[in-house]
């Protein structure tokens, strides 16, 4: 008998961490797709005859459906089980994946993108959740964490170095055809080894009216932010409909006051260990977005790398952030606590994010880029998983999906905007430069200076918060015996949500 127990707990075992490389498999394809597709966007305004107003829908439209949707397809994980809901968005991330592939007009691929966004954000709104239902031990769950962090964080270098590849030497086409294998496999092994949740049910109805009104004031508001860098900040347009999205979020909150089977129980905005993590994540992640976006112009306007070889130049924080999530970053969270690895790990982020501000025209890789993308790797890499630790640690199981839902639309809008921030802010910046006489490449570099400076900026706010608010959250998780408690407290706290709900 007890043979057999041990048999059956090493199978079991096996089958979670199996499960774990799923769950990543589709994190990958949606991080990649965060970048990949900047680095084709060249070639398929050339092949496609876009406008350059109508390039930037390519990648809008994939923006707006994934960040619309992450916390609708979290509590509909909650609620149907997240098992068939990660299944069905990776689903129909593969499925548009191939479609875009196979496009051959405008009108296809940005139809295409907008419904590989849906299936991102239905697809990666419960990964979170579903890696905490499933590890529940303290050691277990940071490594599977720290395994999560990784692939979402390094995902956006890894997706340049793929698309140089994949553009310069085949097609841009083949940028959405890697995805169609690793979502078919994603599937196949998803529905072996990934166990369903008991979900709360819909047997007395759905809230539609809070889903409709939040949903919608997410794709408005994500909307204005994408399209203020351009028509302006203070224009009728980025005015009226930020201002209209902010009204109809306004009005979800009174609704879902009021209901009495919310699509968002406000309880669970009441969490300071969700919510001040979710904040320090979105500020921190807002900072790394700048690193991303502007460095990769920033070597391939003014270093005049190739594709390939900026892709290539984000290696090191790669495989930095690989090394630590490879038990390290696991280890040093269970023996030292959260606030003894965040604190660091955002001061390093800070110093990167300063020597990226001051390299020049002229920089050596070696000698000041490099430097800054290893602190930058060892700092988020150290950070992001005590961050989405104490995030999910106060969370019932019942709520783990919405949860999951608010800490990736709390990254996803904070990146957003802050992205459509420095974009105006580095355009603003480089004219008033170059209306001094300096060169184009001096403008240039003027203007991703500021981008990294307030990035630097956002990452010392992010510190500050860490520092006042989540000392008493981060002290709860580092405590093995509160961390248990938490854990044995979840099977009620189902129960009660299931009343409530």
């Amino acid at each position: 008998m007890q043979e057999t127990s041990i048999l059956s707990s090493g199978t079991t075992d096996r089958r979670r961490w199996i499960a774990l490389v799923v769950v990543c498999l589709a994190m990958l394809m949606s991080a990649l797709d965060s970048s990949i597709v900047n680095v084709a966007l060249p070639s398929i305004q050339r092949d496609l005859h876009f406008s350059s107003s109508g390039l930037t829908w390519v990648v809008d439209s994939y923006l707006i459906a994934f960040g619309s949707f992450l916390l609708l397809a979290g509590r509909l994980g909650d609620l149907l089980g997240r098992k068939k809901v990660f299944l069905s968005g990776v689903a129909i991330f593969t499925t548009s994946s191939l479609v875009c592939a196979l496009a051959q007009n405008q009108a296809t691929l940005i139809v295409a993108r907008f419904f590989q966004g849906l299936g991102g954000a239905v697809s990666t709104s419960v990964i979170v959740a579903i890696i905490v239902t499933e590890f529940t031990g303290v050691r277990e769950r940071a490594k599977a964490m720290s395994s999560y962090m990784f692939v979402a964080i390094s995902g956006g270098s890894i997706g340049l170095l793929v698309g140089g590849l994949l553009t310069q030497a085949v097609s841009w086409h083949w940028i959405f055809v890697i995805n169609v294998p690793i979502g078919i496999v994603t599937l196949i092994l998803g529905w072996f080894l990934i166990e369903e949740n008991v979900g709360l049910g819909v047997r007395d109805g759905v809230d539609v009216v809070g889903s409709l009104l939040m949903t919608s004031a997410l794709v408005l508001g994500i909307f204005a932010i994408i399209k203020a860098s351009t028509y302006g900040w203070l224009s009728v347009h980025t005015v009226g409909v930020g201002g209209f999205a902010l009204a109809l979020m306004a009005t979800f909150v009174v609704v879902e006051s009021r209901v009495k089977r919310p699509i968002v129980p406000l309880r669970i905005l009441q969490l300071r260990s969700l919510t001040a993590s979710s904040v320090v994540r979105g500020l921190a992640f807002s900072a790394m977005f700048s690193v991303f976006f502007f460095g990769a112009i920033y070597m391939e306007k003014v270093l005049h790398y190739g594709p390939l070889l900026t892709g290539v130049a984000f290696l090191p924080m790669t495989l930095v952030m690989a090394t630590m999530s490879l038990g390290v970053t696991s280890r040093l969270l269970v023996r030292y606590g959260p606030m003894r690895l965040l604190i660091p790990g955002m001061t390093s982020v800070i110093l990167g994010l300063m020597l990226l501000a001051h390299t020049g025209v002229h920089a050596s890789y070696v000698t000041s880029i490099l430097p800054a993308f290893l602190l930058l790797g060892l700092g988020m890499s150290v950070s992001a998983v005590p961050l989405l630790t104490i995030a999910m640690a106060d969370v019932p199981h019942a709520d783990a999906g919405l949860a999951s839902g608010v800490v990736n639309v709390s990254m996803w809008l904070a990146s957003s905007a802050a992205l459509a921030v420095f974009g105006t802010l580095a355009a603003s910046r480089a004219h008033a430069v170059a209306a001094k006489g300096a060169s184009v490449s001096s403008s240039l570099v003027a203007g991703y200076h500021l981008t990294f400076t307030i990035g630097a900026v956002f990452a010392a706010i992010g510190l500050l918060v860490t520092v006042l608010v989540l000392r008493a959250p981060a002290k709860e998780v580092g405590d093995s015996r509160s961390v248990a408690a938490v854990n044995e407290e979840d099977e009620r706290d189902y129960s009660v949500a299931v009343a409530e709900y």
